[in-house]
């Protein structure tokens, strides 16, 4: 079994996480395992707030069945570092992770990166205008492994759907069907 793996804090899941998992089954992986983060370590953690991120993923997913979600975080109780998740599950072969372009700028800035970048095959995704594919070409002469992905770019953000949220503007074409109904019962990010 060819999975893929996407971290991500999904404050909320939005269709371009989606998008995402579908493009990575074209790629012929047969599963695309969605991590929420339970504690991001440089964020403010509510754990009622975690809880409701985590059933948004599960309403997103739950009707594309090559599509999972892993509470592993939420299990260990303990701040999200990746490293620790992908320790967790790491069986001795390269374990393929979804990355887009803006988290991999930092990545080296990420907790024990120098252990954890033999452990992953990036699979890198644009998620920046007039990205300039040699950007990362000083990563490979420091032994990641990556290859950057040919999606096309989509300019959305959890950040811009909670704004919308808040000023009450639409934002029904961004997200899942059933995390808008969530989204509306449970009054988050008013």
């Amino acid at each position: 079994m060819k999975k893929c793996y996407i971290f991500g804090t999904f404050n909320p899941i939005h269709n371009s996480h989606l998008k995402i998992a579908e493009y990575l089954l074209l790629q012929g992986y047969n599963k695309a395992v969605f991590v929420p983060a339970y504690r991001p370590p440089h964020k403010d953690f509510d754990e009622k707030e975690a809880a409701k991120r985590l059933e948004m993923v599960k309403l997103a997913v739950k009707n594309h069945k090559n599509f999972e979600v892993s509470d592993i975080e939420f299990k260990r109780k303990t701040p999200s570092y990746t490293y620790d998740t992908i320790k967790q599950i790491y069986k001795g072969k390269r374990i393929d992770f979804a990355i887009g372009t803006d988290a991999f700028e930092k990545i080296e800035s990420w907790y024990k990166i120098d252990k954890l970048k033999d452990m992953l095959n990036f699979l890198v995704f644009e998620r920046q205008e007039n990205f300039k594919p040699d950007k990362f070409d000083y990563l490979k002469q420091k032994g990641y492994v990556f290859k950057l992905m040919k999606m096309p770019f989509e300019n959305v953000s959890s950040t811009e759907i909670r704004e919308k949220v808040k000023t009450g503007e639409d934002f029904s074409t961004l997200v899942d069907k059933n995390v808008l109904k969530y989204i509306y019962e449970h009054e988050i990010f008013k």
